[in-house]
């Protein structure tokens, strides 16, 4: 598979199921995420007669969708019952996963409130293990992303967002159903950079790579190749050599933006000889 067909587009909510595939089929996309929380893809919405049309049209376009979970919801949540309703929706993610015949589901650390962390990774540790059992025994997959940093003063924080944080979930969890998906753009606004994660992980564990430029130590911004200052073409050098063959996500803008952003990073890529 060329290196194009195996840059992705994330949907998210911009588009129906039914019509997203039928988007990705169009313009030769063979990877796409979508969330399920909200409208016309949400998660009450799709019963085996909806999930068996959109899993048999994957199948005849060659399309791979995978689902992502709203980075709002938090798994670290360690409240009576709100804890409980968070595994509920990640349960639910994983049985819609198998339903459609998804390949993956992209999902989060949680955050916390400054000074409730070590509790807060305690929690979100113990819940993403339990989640991860249950995806294993339904035949899915689990994809932790490394989350983005928000400002010093704020006192909500991301957890994950570092390769310190993120390295104590993923070295605690090791169940065949559990992978990362890291998100290069997270990285590059944190002292490490998208290659201090890169030399730092266990590419052998990486399902996906997902992209977005942004500037360095810089805040979350998604924006198209070319438009901050992430280099692209070490990051493609860098995770190739260390054995990445999985997917990579487009991330940022419109569908358009996201298109058009395939062709820019082949082009960058092409810089490292890939």
């Amino acid at each position: 598979m060329s290196l194009r067909e195996r840059i992705g587009v994330d949907i998210g909510r911009k588009l129906p199921l039914e019509e997203a595939v039928a988007w990705a089929a169009r313009h030769q996309v063979r990877f796409i995420d979508l969330q399920l929380d909200t409208g016309a893809n949400a998660l009450g919405t799709i019963d085996d007669k909806r999930a068996g049309a959109v899993r048999t049209a994957c199948e005849r376009h060659g399309i791979r969708l995978g689902l992502h979970t709203a980075s709002a919801i938090n798994v670290a949540e360690y409240a009576p019952y709100v804890g409980e309703a968070v595994e509920r929706y990640l349960e639910a993610y994983v049985d819609a996963a198998v339903r459609l015949g998804a390949g993956w589901i992209v999902m989060h650390a949680g955050f916390h409130f400054t000074s409730d962390k070590e509790q807060r990774m305690q929690a979100g540790r113990e819940r993403l293990q339990r989640v991860a059992d249950y995806a294993e025994r339904k035949g899915a997959l689990i994809l932790l992303e490394n989350l983005n940093k928000e400002p010093e003063q704020a006192e909500v924080h991301y957890l994950a967002h570092t390769v310190e944080e993120w390295r104590f979930y993923f070295e605690a969890i090791r169940s065949p159903a559990f992978r990362l998906s890291f998100t290069v753009n997270h990285a590059h606004i944190v002292p490490a950079g998208s290659a201090g994660f890169t030399d730092a992980l266990d590419m052998s564990r990486v399902e996906e790579v997902r992209l977005a430029d942004c500037f360095r130590n810089g805040y979350e911004v998604h924006l198209p190749p070319g438009k901050g200052d992430l280099d692209f073409s070490d990051m493609f050098r860098r995770t190739e050599e260390k054995g990445f063959r999985g997917h990579y996500m487009n991330a940022f803008g419109s569908l358009d933006d996201m298109l058009q952003g395939r062709d820019e990073l082949v082009r960058l890529a092409s810089e490292a000889s890939l």
